[in-house]
């Protein structure tokens, strides 16, 4: 499928309209879905609706945006109006929200066209995609290997040309470890860039909605799109938004302008070979494009994932306690009293990984273990960011391999939580400190495997993110090569 551009330049010039993209689109799902399964609920009823009020401005001669007519997937864990959000979880199979999230809402005013809602790990928890309660996500590039997670769903779909781009969230890495098995640009933006108003909540401290797609130029599109301040969003920035796109340039500023630190702590033990050898060699060719590499320390780095999993389960533990068979959502018909049906209804409504980060997170936060293990993970937390505010002290950009390891074989990790954990290794410290970072294809293992690199800036750095992107991805043919399908 061409890209936003191509697309939005082929519908203002009449060579192809609304409707005939997203048949395209819906053709293409109609045929890979029973290998793939990338997506929950397929929408097309309410997508063909969509493209034919934007065909209707075009022939009216009404100026149309950038994303108008362009198919879209959303993460089942954003709010959609009229259709359904299960948050890929029993206990939500039959919620319908009354509402639109701030993302979604904006996309329709964008005059977007979204195809439907993609799978994912049960309330975003996990590295694979596996832990959905409807279906296990396969990945375009080999169909016996996870697309990653959580947003495994919204990779594959991009990666496979369901959609031309994607919508994510991101608590420790679930936008940025699928698109690297994938190979595709994800990113998450600053927290609070983009507003969480209508995001099934995991963990509200870490949460954040990002852009999944095939090249930067899309992603700096889709950025646009959504971020922006929200009333209707205590932690939303209240900040102005640049035009991301036109930061878009094929060069890098002046020689030596940009400067890009390799997180040294990132390199060693349990890095995949080829990962380290694609990374450096994308490090090798930002150099000669002008940037001045060197190596730098955040040693606290490593502690991110034992402090990430006390502060993700903590507030998921607060977080998903609002699932009772109350209010809404799946309950137990059969009860002997109120607390029976809370326990049934959570037993049967939530699958293993859920129960057991609720378990861990309310186990930190009881009394007698709070002072022990939250509140010490919260002060490692603020160590952490402290160790990246020392580091962009000597540099503009940091870089390191977004996952050890490329796609991993479905069932060889689902027995193993603690190996599975260690995918995000990578990505979970960016979260802690609220930082922006993004995924990056920049090659290939000996199995045809796709290798990303991540980059990392400061906060409210997103254009110099997608700048230095920019330059990398022009320089190689990665993001023109597709799987086979």
């Amino acid at each position: 499928m061409a890209s936003i551009s191509e697309l939005h330049q082929q519908l203002i010039n009449k060579e192809r309209s609304a409707v005939e993209i997203t048949q395209e689109a819906l053709k293409r799902i109609s045929q890979l879905e029973p290998k793939l399964k990338s997506f929950i609920c397929v929408t097309a009823d309410k997508a063909l609706a969509q493209a034919r009020q934007v065909d209707a401005k075009i022939a009216a001669r009404e100026e149309i945006g950038p994303l108008a007519g362009i198919p879209i997937a959303v993460k089942d864990n954003m709010c959609t109006q009229g259709i359904p959000t299960t948050c890929g979880s029993k206990i939500l199979e039959n919620f319908i929200p009354p509402y639109e999230s701030t993302v979604t809402q904006k996309l329709l005013d964008a005059g977007a066209v979204i195809l439907g809602k993609t799978n994912l790990d049960e309330f975003a928890m996990g590295s694979s995609t596996e832990n959905s309660a409807y279906q296990v996500t396969a990945n375009p590039w080999d169909l016996e290997r996870v697309p990653g997670g959580s947003s495994g769903g919204s990779a594959a779909a991009v990666a496979s040309d369901e959609a031309v781009v994607a919508l994510g969230s991101d608590t420790g890495g679930s936008i940025r470890q699928p698109a690297s098995f994938c190979g595709v640009v994800g990113m998450k933006p600053t927290y609070g860039l983009v507003s969480r108003y209508g995001l099934v909540a995991y963990a509200s401290s870490l949460d954040q909605i990002g852009p999944f797609a095939r090249t930067v130029q899309d992603t700096a599109v889709l950025l646009q799109a959504i971020a922006g301040y929200d009333p209707k969003d205590s932690t939303s920035l209240n900040v102005s938004i640049p035009d991301y796109s036109k930061q878009l340039k094929p060069n890098l500023r002046p020689k030596g302008k940009i400067r890009i630190g390799l997180i040294k702590e990132t390199f060693g033990e349990g890095l995949d070979p080829l990962v380290n050898q694609s990374v450096t060699k994308a490090m090798e060719v930002l150099q000669e494009l002008g940037a001045e590499i060197q190596i730098v320390s955040c040693p606290r780095f490593r502690y991110g994932l034992p402090t990430y999993y006390i502060i993700a389960p903590s507030e998921a533990s607060a977080n998903l306690a609002r699932y009772d068979g109350v209010k809404y959502g799946f309950r137990v018909p059969k009860s002997e009293n109120l607390l029976d049906m809370y326990a049934k209804t959570r037993a049967e409504g939530f699958g293993s990984e859920v129960k057991r980060r609720i378990m861990i997170g309310t186990y930190t936060l009881s009394a007698g273990y709070y002072d022990a293990y939250y509140l010490k993970a919260q002060k490692v937390r603020t160590l952490i960011k402290e160790d990246f505010d020392k580091a962009f002290a000597q540099v503009d950009v940091l870089a390191c391999p977004t996952s050890p390891t490329t796609a991993f074989k479905a069932g060889e990790k689902t027995d193993d939580p603690l190996s599975m954990y260690l995918s995000d290794l990578m990505t979970i410290p960016v979260n802690l400190a609220g930082l922006p970072a993004l995924n990056l294809p920049c090659g290939f293992d000996q199995k045809g495997l796709p290798i990303g690199m991540q980059l990392i800036s400061n906060v409210l750095q997103e254009s110099l993110l997608l700048e230095v992107a920019y330059v990398y991805e022009q320089s190689h043919n990665w993001y023109k090569l597709k799987p086979q399908l």
